[in-house]
């Protein structure tokens, strides 16, 4: 038979970063524990957890109508234990998220539509954005903190520097946002960028039950679509100019042209993923790595100019048997030290393709684009070019394909109308 009973969710995660309280929640055990936030919030001192009740002599609970709130719990809690009653043996068939939903369902059932359009459980965006950046960091997942850390700035900025309840946010609210950083002249892909990441922050809260909230605004509410970016890829007799250019061995261009040339041979490995090689990652003839942003093992095959280029690199001895002289461990600590490798190395690439002739944009992300590209400018499948790009789904790499030049359009063309 499933329990219910009335608590203080003293977790670290449910303590309120701006009042040090932590909330009320129904403990619902069915199988395995749930809870049911509740919009009320008290300290440790003043929660009696015997009789599951505020304690009104408690200092820190002056402030609240303890009598009316503790009337409230105990309807949600008689409510509670009315409907497991009611559903009796049959409980036995229901999961435990069904089970959650019907109590909802009945604490709903009597709450007029007006006052339930007013409620919120306290939840603020800035505690709950604090938890999931925080969950990134240890993850390891840096650039998706600072994606929720400047998508939350943003909008409080918009909220005139003022915090706002999670639970309330809509359609209007959402649109307004949106015509807001318009008017800033933020562009649809930047716009589209932080509605996602007040999205998912809102998902995650939905998922894991800290706001109950009547209707989804973002089932409704349309993200502003982005605009395809600029097509990066570099035609491969144009790629290959590089290795027509020479530096003075053990020079940052060297180098350079050196990292270029083994991502490159890496199927379009990432620059965040080439910096953090070791050489224990390779074995025999192949390569083993995982990608950073997705965590999935990869393997290649190490080609004639990569075993060349790695050949200087393995005789090398640097810091915690790293492969390259421009190391990152990976970790949220030393994230500003992989931006500036990035930037640095992006200057460099542009030097370089200037001594090689190059016109077209390069940089570190051009040159993934343009492995892809020449795949499948060569027939290659692209499940084949997904793989090899470690993608975790084809829509991510069609993407990366979706739109040839105009001189590949031109060709097709002579060839069709011939």
């Amino acid at each position: 038979m499933a329990k219910v009973r009335l608590i203080l969710d003293t977790r670290k995660s449910s303590k309120s970063s701006n009042s040090e309280l932590f909330p009320i929640a129904l403990r619902v055990y069915h199988i395995k524990p749930r809870m049911i936030r509740l919009p009320y919030h008290t300290s440790k001192i003043g929660w009696n957890d015997k009789n599951q009740s505020l304690k009104k002599s408690a200092a820190i609970n002056k402030t609240l109508d303890c009598d009316n709130i503790n009337r409230i719990l105990y309807n949600k809690l008689h409510d509670a234990k009315s409907l497991i009653h009611e559903l009796g043996d049959g409980i036995q068939y229901m999961g435990i998220d069904v089970l959650i939903n019907e109590i909802k369902t009945r604490w709903q059932d009597k709450i007029s539509p007006q006052l339930k359009s007013k409620m919120s459980n306290g939840l603020m965006l800035s505690d709950w954005g604090k938890v999931i950046i925080e969950r990134k960091r240890k993850l390891n997942k840096p650039g998706s903190a600072e994606w929720y850390h400047y998508a939350i700035k943003d909008f409080i900025k918009f909220n005139n520097n003022k915090d706002f309840p999670l639970d309330q946010l809509s359609v209007s609210i959402l649109k307004d946002f949106e015509i807001y950083k318009e008017s800033k002249g933020l562009k649809p892909n930047g716009i589209n960028s932080h509605i996602r990441a007040l999205r998912a922050l809102f998902n995650a809260a939905l998922y894991e039950d800290k706001i109950d909230v009547l209707k989804n605004p973002f089932k409704r509410y349309k993200i502003p679509s982005s605009n395809p970016t600029k097509k990066r890829a570099i035609p491969k007799e144009t790629f290959l100019k590089i290795r027509t250019v020479h530096y003075p061995e053990g020079s940052a261009l060297w180098h350079t042209k050196n990292y270029a040339l083994i991502m490159f041979n890496c199927r379009g490995m990432n620059l965040i993923d080439l910096v953090k090689l070791k050489k224990s990652n390779i074995n025999q003839d192949r390569l083993f790595y995982g990608r950073s942003k997705t965590g999935d093992p990869l393997s290649v095959k190490l080609t004639h100019e990569l075993k060349q280029i790695l050949s200087y690199y393995l005789k090398q001895e640097y810091n915690d048997g790293f492969l390259f002289p421009s190391n990152y461990d990976g970790s949220t600590l030393h994230h500003e030290k992989y931006k500036t490798i990035r930037r640095r190395v992006n200057q460099r690439l542009k030097q370089i393709a200037q001594d090689a002739g190059i016109k077209e944009h390069f940089t570190t992300y051009s040159i993934r684009h343009s492995w892809a590209t020449i795949a499948k400018h060569m027939g290659i499948s692209t499940a084949i070019i997904s793989e090899g790009l470690g993608h975790s789904s084809l829509k991510t790499t069609e993407i990366y394909l979706k739109r040839f030049d105009n001189a590949t359009l031109d060709d097709a063309n002579e060839l069709i109308v011939a």
